[in-house]
Order: structure tokens, then sequence, then C-alpha cells
């Protein structure tokens, strides 16, 4: 006799702006338009030429469909380290195992429906890159400038553009 699947909740743990764990909510809450500020991982893969990969949102994303975004972006989820979500995000969304991240920033992002930590990275990668089709559309190198000359076009979404702005310009 098959037994049902049951989906697990999934907890995300909720920070103050220092970065220190105070409490734990559900994926739900946290993107329900509470504000509750939840840790995520960025990063930014460059390859030998200074030039960004950038992955293509799935149309099947409830948030931000088909725009252009950081290479790797996820939940920590609760009782995670930041380093263990972002390898575990990296491996997920891209198959890359073998990479050295960079820290660039920590800042709040919020947009209507949520508000996040951030904990950027950058590395630099010359293997080979395998995005996830269930998650990604595909991603592509871009070169600096070509980013800068789609800002403000709804190529991108927001969040990207925003750490393009703050912290990925400065690389």
């Amino acid at each position: 006799m098959n037994e049902p699947i049951i989906q697990k909740e999934e907890y995300f743990p909720l920070m103050d702006a220092e970065g220190h764990t105070i409490g734990k909510a559900t994926r739900k809450e946290c993107h329900s338009g509470s504000k509750l500020l939840h840790p995520v991982v960025h990063l930014h893969v460059f390859n030998e030429a200074g030039e960004l990969y950038l992955q293509k949102r799935a149309m099947n994303k409830d948030i931000q469909p088909g725009k252009w975004d950081t290479a790797v972006g996820g939940h920590v989820d609760y009782g995670e380290t930041i380093e263990e979500a972002l390898r575990r995000e990296v491996r997920e969304e891209l198959g890359i195992t073998d990479f050295t991240p960079v820290f660039l920033a920590r800042y709040v992002f919020e947009s209507a429906i949520e508000k996040e930590l951030v904990h950027s990275f950058r590395t630099l990668y010359t293997g080979m890159i395998t995005p996830d089709p269930s998650e990604l559309e595909g991603g592509r190198f871009w070169s600096l400038r070509e980013i800068e000359e789609n800002i403000g076009k709804a190529v991108f979404t927001p969040n990207f553009e925003n750490e393009f702005k703050k912290v990925l310009q400065q690389c």
C-alpha cells in the first residue's frame, strides 16, 4: 500500500538586523506580507573575463517569473548556517560543488511581500555550470556593460538591480 507523501513544513530563522536568530517562522508566514526578517544567500559567479553569470527565473515562479536574477539565491533553513545554505543552494541550482565564496555584503532587502537579510558572496568560477531546469529557465554570462545598459528596463529582478548598484559595480 502506498503511503501519501506528506510535505514537511519549511521553517526559516527569524533574525534581527545584526544577523542574530531570534525565532523561526514558516515559509508561508515569511512570504505573507508580515515582513518577518529572514536570511537568504546570494552567490555572484564571475568568469575570468569579468562577466557575471545570471539565471533566468522559471516562468512558474510566484515571484518575478521570467526575469534575470542573481546566479544563485535561496533561503536559509532553520538550524542551517549561512555557509551550509550557500553551498546547498549553489549545488541545487547550478550543480557547482567546488568554489571559494568571498563575502561581499550583508543588507536588508524589502519587497511588497517579504523582508530579507541578504548575505551576498562572489566567486570566480571556470568549470561547468548545470542549471536545474525545475528551478531555472537557464542562464548565461553577461558583461557588466550589458547589465548596466539593461538596468531599469524590466529585464532583471528588482533585488538584483538593487544589489548590482550597491555591491557589484565595485567588484
